[in-house]
């Protein structure tokens, strides 16, 4: 079989000159009113090419309006088929947090490099399309190849941002574009130059600094090493193209509300959260993606300023404008399947993930038919889509699976990325509190290790971690990787000291020092939104383990894991040393090499971590460097070394300044809260939800959008044999306190196919230890979303140990039931049109 190539750029330039040169259409000129005191135009070195924009043209000038028009449509892996590919020969596709090739978490890098060959030889075959212009693969390596298994993970941002160091940062985005190149992707969508204001934002640890000046140099720094310098390799077979992200204010929106509203001024817009992208398009980043946010309430995806007189205008860009996950759908009058607004406003490349993308490549054509949107701005967006395909060297690349680094499988997860990753890990480490000079301990000690992020290596790399949210991994998930106690091991067993582990702080010998290892479990984009940063707000499991070792007389080191700075008073005053590990990815091990001393007592590696996040004096204390009222508990720039006195004591307030209150427990929302994890059982076979399908004997699990990205769960029992799905946890929840206050288990619920066997609502105390419900006559049959309610005290009266509770939610049946949950909840209050099971 032959296989096809897509137009050669030379090919374009000859036949250019063949039809004497036609000139390239005009870009689209800046609007007079954007502001040219603010926005300054970025140089970024890349110099015109009159034969390439020529090429440009003549190709445009030969596509039909449906060819066009799919140049601008990117769907998602798990939405379409090559076949798909080959008849409408899509600009681009992408896949998300948790999608995989043939839907395998576990695929291999053959798998990726087959999936993106077979992509692009679909996307050059014009059999069916008409045209041959090479597709490209967009993906979420945001902390290295996340998505791939074995691949190197480094410390996310907000641990990158503690190290102050642009050169380290361009090595791991070289390290990244090398590892993503073997699996045969053209494109990375990173970095997130996101200035965080409010630390309760659940995409904190997206953000390097809630200084504007480290975000500034480090956007530079990533682009670089993504895609080469301007005057060097830039866009060489081993770089990638890059997306400078999310345009603009992400970071700054009112409460920290993930998508929520930034009401800054144009001033500030620029000052602050627009510095990223003066680093990053001046490094010549080649795409930009559209925020979620809003700006003084219009959604940016629809901001015609934003987006084409300031970006495109004032700025100068002249790459394209990529839209984020359905994006388009949140703009006033739009939905997912139809927004000609997005493409007015100037947005280029629509993603649009599920089956949407097929009424909206049809609507698209139709409303330029109509005269909605004008030709020339879908001409100035396919332009800008093959200038950057153009400058990529896709056109001239031999496909995929024959480039340089194809199928060079030694360099994912190669021990050169891994000591690029260990030294991140090193630096980026911060020393809040060393009392009585404790570190760095001695190898030679008897040493015990406890917490839940211990032994964890995906609890230490935390969100956008193999899946979406980074939940339902095994340390087995992250082959090469180390956990923070293998780490300690190998150091204290080399110099012959002695290690005790016991996840729960148990131990047969008193230990001379206790190192507990806890903190967040992890999340991504708004399923980490907070309402306060207090840590373990009401069930302060930790804070017991620290005060236990505390009474006992036994040293503590505590090692915190968090994507955000948090209020630890009484975590820390429960502590002699008390170190932010962030969330430092695989390489969990190199936390020792700084940890503990020489076997001679000489210092291995100090601390050179700073915050460039203020610590909060409160839980409710977002105050910034720079601020009129600003008073944190540690300064921005704070970072102890071995060689500082310890300043924090162990009076620190503990008494939190939010209301106590009982506050809903929100079991899922958009996603499963910590601890809980998805469990299905079918029979004796039971597995935990690691991915965005899941299936086992008699049961099966996906998730879909029902009003934002995958925030809804579609669960399937074909009544094949007894059933489950459930909320589990290790340790038992106290749900007494919600009994008193006349508390309910609250689920949202669609029913999609009803079964001819009882559907079963229930919860789980232990072993022999449960109650349920058929909640069959309360559902409603007739495909709609209702909200469905049981009275804690009925499971009270089941004799539900509701002091220790495992499973605060189950579904179980014999029966071939189809249905959908969107939220599930412990709560107080009850809706009023919601239907109750007991009384």
């Amino acid at each position: 079989m032959t296989l096809k190539k897509p137009f050669t750029l030379t090919a374009l330039v000859m036949a250019t000159i063949a039809m004497n040169g036609c000139s390239g259409p005009e870009h689209i000129q800046a609007s007079k009113t954007a502001n040219d005191e603010i926005w300054p135009k970025i140089t970024t070195g890349i110099n015109d090419d009159a034969n390439m924009e020529a090429a440009i043209t003549t190709l445009l000038n030969s596509m039909t309006l449906e060819q066009k028009i799919a140049q601008m449509i990117q769907p998602e892996i798990r939405d379409i088929t090559v076949e798909d590919m080959r008849k409408y020969g899509f600009g681009s596709y992408l896949n998300g947090g948790g999608a995989f090739p043939n839907n395998d978490k576990h695929a291999s890098a053959a798998d990726w490099i087959e999936l993106a060959e077979k992509m692009y030889q679909a996307s050059v075959d014009d059999s069916l399309d008409g045209i041959s212009i090479p597709t490209m693969w967009g993906t979420d390596a945001v902390h290295g190849h996340n998505n791939v298994i074995g691949a190197t993970l480094f410390p996310h941002n907000i641990g990158l941002g503690a190290t102050n160091n642009p050169t380290l940062i361009e090595k791991i985005a070289a390290a990244t574009a090398q590892e993503v190149m073997v699996t045969g992707i053209d494109w990375v969508f990173a970095p997130t130059v996101a200035v965080v204001r409010d630390d309760r934002w659940g995409r904190t640890y997206e953000g390097y600094s809630e200084d504007p000046e480290i975000v500034r140099d480090y956007s530079a720094a990533i682009v670089k090493g993504l895609q080469g310098a301007v005057d060097q390799d830039f866009l060489s077979d081993k770089r990638v193209i890059s997306t400078v992200k999310h345009f603009l204010g992400d970071g700054g929106t009112q409460g920290g509300d993930d998508q929520g509203d930034n009401i800054a001024s144009e001033q500030e817009l620029f000052d602050i959260h627009a510095q990223g992208y003066v680093g990053g398009l001046g490094a010549g980043a080649q795409t930009v993606m559209a925020s979620f946010n809003s700006w003084h309430g219009e959604k940016i995806h629809g901001s015609k300023y934003l987006l084409t007189d300031v970006l495109k205008g004032k700025m100068g860009f002249d790459g394209f404008v990529v839209g984020d996950w359905n994006g388009h759908g949140q703009i006033d009058g739009c939905t997912n399947g139809n927004c000609a607004q997005a493409a007015n406003a100037g947005l280029d490349v629509y993603m649009v993930p599920t089956d949407a993308w097929k009424p909206l490549y049809e609507n698209l054509i139709a409303q330029v038919k109509s005269g909605d949107i004008a030709q020339s701005r879908i001409d100035d967006a396919v332009t800008r889509i093959l200038r950057v395909k153009m400058r990529a060297g896709l056109f001239d690349k031999p496909s995929p699976a024959q480039r340089p680094l194809s199928g060079k499988t030694e360099v994912i997860g190669s021990a050169e990325h891994r000591a690029i990753a260990k030294q991140a890990v090193r630096e980026s480490l911060v020393l809040l509190k060393n009392k009585q000079q404790l570190l760095p301990l001695s190898p030679k000690a008897n040493v015990l290790v406890a917490g839940l992020g211990a032994d964890n290596i995906g609890m230490q790399s935390g969100g956008w971690s193999i899946t979406w949210q980074g939940t339902g991994n095994e340390n087995s998930d992250f082959p090469g990787g180390t956990s923070i106690l293998d780490g300690i091991e190998h150091t204290v067993k080399q110099a012959g000291g002695q290690v005790q582990y016991d996840l729960n702080g148990e131990f047969k010998t008193s230990p001379d020092v206790a190192i507990v290892v806890f903190g967040e479990q992890p999340y991504a984009e708004g399923n980490g939104d907070l309402d306060n940063l207090e840590y373990q707000r009401g069930n302060k499991t930790d804070l017991a383990l620290l005060r236990k070792f505390k009474q006992a007389g036994i040293p503590v080191v505590s090692l915190f894991i968090s994507g955000r700075p948090m209020w630890v008073n009484a975590e820390l005053n429960a502590s002699d040393a008390f170190v932010a590990t962030w969330l430092p990815g695989s390489e969990g091990d190199a936390i020792s090499d700084v940890l503990f001393a020489n076997a001679d007592g000489s210092v291995n590696h100090d601390f050179k971590g700073k915050l460039s996040f203020s610590w909060p004096n409160n839980p409710i204390d977002n105050a910034n460097r720079g601020d009129t009222e600003y008073a944190p508990l540690l300064p921005y720039g704070f970072g102890l070394t071995y060689t500082d006195e310890n300043t924090l004591a162990d009076d620190l307030e503990e008494q939190s300044q939010v209301t106590q209150q009982l506050e809903d427990l929100v079991l899922f929302e958009r996603a499963v809260k910590a601890p809980w994890s998805l469990v299905l059982q079918s029979g004796e076979q039971q597995k935990t939800m690691a991915s965005s399908r899941e299936a086992v004997g008699a049961v099966s699990v996906k998730t879909f959008d029902k009003d934002v990205q995958e925030d809804a769960r579609a669960i399937t029992f074909t009544g094949e044999e007894l059933a489950a799905i459930r909320l589990m946890a290790a340790f038992p929840s106290d749900l007494r306190s919600f009994v008193e206050k006349q508390g309910q288990l609250q689920m949202q619920v669609k029913v999609d196919k009803a079964g001819a066997s009882p559907l079963w609502l229930g919860m789980q105390c232990g072993d022999d230890c449960q109650g349920k419900f058929d909640i069959t006559e309360q559902l409603s049959k007739n495909a709609q979303w209702q909200t469905l309610n049981i009275d804690l005290a009925c499971f009270a009266q089941q004799n539900v140990n509701l002091g220790q509770v495992f499973s605060p939610w189950q579904l179980s049946t014999q029966g071939d039931w189809q249905l959908s949950i969107a939220k599930l909840m412990i709560t107080t209050e009850r809706t009023p049109e919601s239907a109750v099971v007991c009384q």
